[in-house]
């Protein structure tokens, strides 16, 4: 008997794919309730503004019309939570404003819902929705990061006499303040890092039920785990046991972090539902998704390095505004806080200080997005090493690899309190700079000057920390059929879980994974979860998978050696089949099941990591730009990491590609911009606001230099968010490279459109 292995590191084919690709996915969208009602939201046209809504009761009684919610109806439901809030830098816990399921009175950002509307078809919902009398008084505004902390400003919480939202810090501001005094160099840069509007393929929805008799919900929505809305929407929000609420998710068409929270919406058709007496659907649109999800980024700050006559680095210091928006975000400040944290980078820094402040905004709230803070860390530090490098006349290369850890002073403590278990950065700097020909560069940067283009190069080193925290659960349950049953609280939005988790089962149980089942997204069938975010899927919950299958195939070979006649380590499981190794002595699986008592077949685990694992890795670009036109071809681009054990090379490289795409469109093409004066959001359709396109997408080259993690069961490390962690910083620092090689400019801000890029380029013609 010829095995067929399927099992960790085999580059296995989605089994997804097929349904997903043709049409046969089960979304939001897709889900046919009886009788269902349509919903559609009034969303404020201003962004801030003291408003009373004049004729409800005329809409109301509109043909069709079959409620219509204010803030009023909904005054007596609790606010949406700010979950991961933490203390300020004096110890004091962030006073909370509260995020009301509508407000009655007062709208802080354009789009904020202030009204729902339910009918018996979208038509007539859209309809009345044009015929609510939105009348206000408009109040002064502010959408500017930086200004939000300016004296004069207007703010968005006057109450609290600030728009600072939390103060927070990292490391030690003395031991670090005395470091740069001994500084021989200091080196300074201050940054933007944009806001980011997320776009996934498939807005949000929500599908709203009650029944009457039993008095209990049902939630249908597009999320990234079913158990982080439950209690959320039934204890915070409803006032309810999260019992006698049940919340299902189907395929979900991404989520990049930003369908990891509980939304307005998601209350709204439940307390509809009840009201109405049937069943309420809301499917958001293009525009509500720039208007109503949560944003990401959107970062100002000023950074310093200072370092000795030898270029060792002595000390970081930073001072970091992030936009909050109007409202805090379910772990808006958690993601800031813990980001900033990773500033300190690769490098051996004796010391660091941060300081983060949050600050309110009348624009739509941020949250988590690919990557969650880390991204954010990783451009600072990693522009702030390669301004250094410019301006002290070194290589990048050669500063970096004086001052990375090395791998022999692992585990390592950062200034900051993260701590590195294991890795080596030259390694993976040093393999990408191979396989990018860094040394023959200066000849291909020649050849494009001689048609009037120039070639810029830039590499970035980043480190993250991902896949810690809590518990993820996972039940698998063995099948007479000879196959398999998962059941596991986490949520696939794209990233291949049914194929993951059916390759670790089949690591140890020896079936093939098209007879094993993935079960996601009902609290009603389990038990428990933690969602996906943080790269936490497959080493967290694929550690449960792992273990829960392993210890089933121990119960499996102690039955079958009885079956058999053999000692259970001298038999193995494979291609369905229970065997004497060696031997042609063979019994199918499913018989050897049907041996086992019924509670002897499933069997759960809830493994959580003892501390975070820590990817690593090497981003190196290549850039063409035609100084006539500002406009950046990226010529080559070319990723190392160091991601542990590797469970599926096939998906890895997806995820890979996926962030760095991401990460191509923040630094280039992505561009979120409100008007200053009224706080209209300017580029709120995908006329406006510029995703990359595929034909400006290079063939991005993957190579990796893994070195098990030590904190995770299986050796794995994270890897969903570490393509948008390195590409923008290196992406930038190949067209500083062109700037400063051409025309002495040492930073751009993101992103590099061409009239950025060409008015950069003439601004320093005209001032050389």
């Amino acid at each position: 008997m010829k095995p067929t292995k399927f099992g960790i590191g085999a580059p296995m084919l989605r089994k997804e794919d097929a349904r997903l690709i043709t049409g046969t996915g089960n979304f939001l969208a897709d889900i046919e309730v009886a009788d269902a009602a349509s919903a559609a939201i009034v969303r404020s046209p201003v962004a801030h503004a003291d408003f009373r809504l004049l004729n409800i009761d005329d809409v109301r009684a509109l043909p069709g019309v079959l409620d219509v919610i204010t803030g009023a109806d909904v005054a007596n439901l609790g606010p949406l939570p700010c979950v991961g809030n933490m203390e300020n830098s004096d110890g004091s816990m962030p006073d909370v404003p509260p995020y009301p399921i509508l407000p009655e009175s007062r709208v802080r950002h354009v789009g904020e819902a202030v009204a729902f509307v339910v009918a018996d078809t979208l038509e007539n919902a859209k309809a009345a929705v044009e015929q609510i009398d939105f009348d206000y008084d408009e109040l002064p505004c502010n959408v500017d990061t930086a200004a939000a902390l300016e004296k004069d400003v207007s703010l968005i919480w006057p109450e609290r006499g600030t728009n600072v939202a939390f103060d927070t810090d990292h490391g030690d501001k003395v031991t670090t303040d005395a470091a740069f005094e001994e500084a021989a160099h200091i080196i300074t840069l201050d940054l933007v890092n944009n806001r980011i509007v997320t776009n996934y393929m498939e807005p949000r929805g929500a599908i709203g039920e009650y029944d009457e008799d039993t008095g209990k919900y049902t939630l249908s929505v597009s999320s990234q785990g079913v158990h982080l809305v439950q209690p959320i929407i039934a204890e915070n929000v409803l006032g309810i046991p999260r019992d006698q609420l049940r919340v299902v998710t189907p395929d979900v068409g991404g989520g990049f972090g930003t369908k990891y929270f509980a939304y307005r919406e998601y209350a709204l058709v439940l307390v509809a539902a009840k009201r109405i007496g049937q069943s309420v659907r809301w499917v958001g649109d293009r525009l509500e998704h720039f208007l109503a999800d949560y944003h990401g980024r959107d970062n100002v700050s000023h950074a310093e390095l200072a370092l000795d006559e030898d270029h060792n680095f002595l000390g970081i210091r930073a001072d970091v505004t992030a936009n909050m928006g109007a409202y805090l975000g379910q772990m808006a400040i958690y993601i800031v806080v813990n980001g900033v944290a990773m500033i300190p980078g690769c490098y051996r820094t004796p010391c660091a200080y941060v300081r983060t402040r949050g600050v309110y905004t009348n624009t739509v709230p941020v949250d988590a997005y690919r990557g969650a803070g880390r991204p954010e860390a990783t451009y600072l530090i990693e522009r702030l090493v390669d301004k250094a490098a410019l301006e002290l006349g070194v290589a990048p290369e050669e500063l970096r690899r004086r001052n990375f850890v090395q791998p022999d002073q692992m585990p390592f403590e950062s200034p900051t309190s993260r701590t590195c278990d294991v890795g080596d950065f030259d390694k993976h700097m040093t393999a990408a700079l191979e396989l990018g020909d860094w040394e023959n560069f200066p000849k291909r940067a020649e050849a494009d000057a001689t048609k009037g283009m120039l070639r810029g190069r830039g590499i970035a080193t980043y480190i993250e920390a991902c896949s810690g925290g809590g518990s993820e659960y996972a039940n698998v349950i063995l099948n007479t059929d000879g196959g398999a049953t998962i059941q596991i609280g986490s949520q696939a939005s794209g990233q291949g879980h049914e194929t993951a988790y059916s390759q670790l089962a089949s690591e140890y149980l020896g079936i093939d994974p098209d007879m094993i089942d993935v079960v996601q997204g009902d609290t009603d069938q389990i038990l428990r979860g933690s969602g996906t975010g943080g790269s936490r899927s497959i080493p967290v919950g694929g550690s449960s998978v792992a273990l829960s299958s392993e210890r089933l195939a121990g119960r499996i070979r102690d039955a079958a050696g009885d079956i058999l006649e053999a000692a259970p380590d001298d038999i193995e499981l494979v291609g369905g089949n229970v065997q004497i190794k060696g031997t042609d002595r063979a019994a199918p699986l499913g018989d050897i099941v049907a041996k086992l008592p019924e509670d002897e077949r499933r069997t759960h685990e809830d493994w959580q990591p003892s501390a975070p694992t820590y990817p690593n890795g090497t981003h190196l670009v290549e850039v063409v730009v035609d100084p006539d036109t500002g406009s950046i071809v990226i010529e080559r681009f070319i990723v190392v990491d160091d991601f542990g054990v590797v469970l599926n090379p096939i998906m890895l490289d997806g995820q890979i590609h996926g962030g760095v795409v991401q990460g191509i469109g923040q630094a280039i093409t992505e561009r979120t911009i409100y008007d200053p004066e009224t706080g209209q959001l300017l580029t709120a359709s995908l006329m406006d606001y510029c995703l990359p396109r595929a034909d400006e997408i290079p063939n991005i080259e993957i190579d990796t230099r893994n070195i098990p993690s030590t904190t995770n069961a299986l050796g794995m490390k994270g890897a969903g968010e570490a393509g948008a962690i390195g590409a923008c910083p290196a992406i930038v620092n190949a067209v500083v490279d062109v700037l400063h090689r051409n025309f002495g400019i040492t930073h751009i801000d993101m992103p590099m459109t061409p009239e950025r890029v060409w008015q950069t380029i003439e601004s320093a013609k005209t001032n050389s």
